[in-house]
């Protein structure tokens, strides 16, 4: 895999980090909450020979900046349309996982003119169910609650804890080293502070709050992809099907026994099937 050096990009006065590689019809993959531009780099390299790929680090997440201010579905989708004016870009097939699934489809709803096609995986915004730990995330005093749980005394132990297993054969799964990755993100307060703030902008204690399905009902005009694990304990498959039955023509692809990052579970198969989907109706 070739080594990529991430780019910067002075968005609003704030910095924006981005991959940017390849070049032919663009490609911007949209991550999800404690996500990065890090768990879509084997699909860059993947994917860069015949198609330009983008993946930004959204705004309070990766090296980006985490400002105070607006988290919603639109302030990030207002992003990617602003790094997509700075690069010249028109349009792009939109890949979003979980959080960045519902800045796809809002990106969608907002700007349609500039979407070829959409890639959903795990998708928020299909349903209300999501899970315990982001619900709690709502919580009055979850900010003090993080502040201990992510702090350098409770991490690290948990870190040496995981490098023993380690050594003794123990590898986690994809999901677990994803969502580690981004937890252990929160030890700094911007962080936490832009964790809670994307968290509420979709979720409140009963589940999420922000619901595609209104704007599903005549279906959609360009391809649609929508992936998803039957293990996923995040955001449950039956939203997959639940989006079948509201836009009957679109595909539905299920990654028997992965988690929520069925992308990164089986990336060989989840590449063969972005390359097949885009590759459908281009000249």
């Amino acid at each position: 895999m070739v080594r990529m050096t991430p780019r910067t990009v002075v968005l609003h006065g704030h910095e924006l980090s981005y991959l940017d590689s390849g070049a032919g019809p663009a490609v911007l993959f949209i991550h999800g909450i404690l996500g990065s531009q890090r768990q879509w780099r084997y699909l860059v390299d993947e994917m860069d020979d015949e198609n330009r790929v983008l993946a930004p680090d959204l705004f309070g997440h990766g090296d980006s900046a985490k400002p105070m201010g607006d988290y919603s579905l639109s302030a990030h989708a207002a992003t990617m349309r602003d790094l997509l004016d700075h690069l010249g870009i028109e349009r792009v097939t939109l890949v979003g996982h979980s959080l960045g699934g519902g800045i796809a489809m809002q990106f969608y709803y907002l700007f349609p003119e500039r979407v070829e096609r959409l890639v959903l995986i795990a998708t928020g915004g299909l349903g209300r169910e999501v899970s315990v730990a982001l619900r709690s995330a709502t919580l009055p005093g979850a900010e003090q609650v993080l502040s201990v749980v992510a702090s350098a005394p409770i991490l690290g132990p948990v870190e040496m804890l995981g490098n023993a297993a380690a050594k003794l054969g123990w590898r986690p799964g994809p999901d677990l080293s994803a969502v580690w990755r981004g937890f252990t993100a929160l030890k700094e307060r911007e962080s936490r502070r832009a964790f809670l703030a994307t968290t509420r902008a979709v979720i409140d204690l009963g589940g999420q709050t922000i619901s595609a399905h209104d704007r599903l009902g005549d279906g959609l005009p360009i391809p649609v992809l929508i992936v998803w694990g039957t293990a996923d304990r995040i955001i449950p498959v039956s939203h997959a099907h639940n989006a079948k039955r509201a836009i009957p023509e679109c595909q539905v692809e299920i990654f028997e026994g992965a988690g929520h990052f069925p992308h990164l579970e089986d990336p060989d198969r989840f590449a063969a099937l972005l390359h097949e989907f885009i590759a459908v109706g281009v000249a």
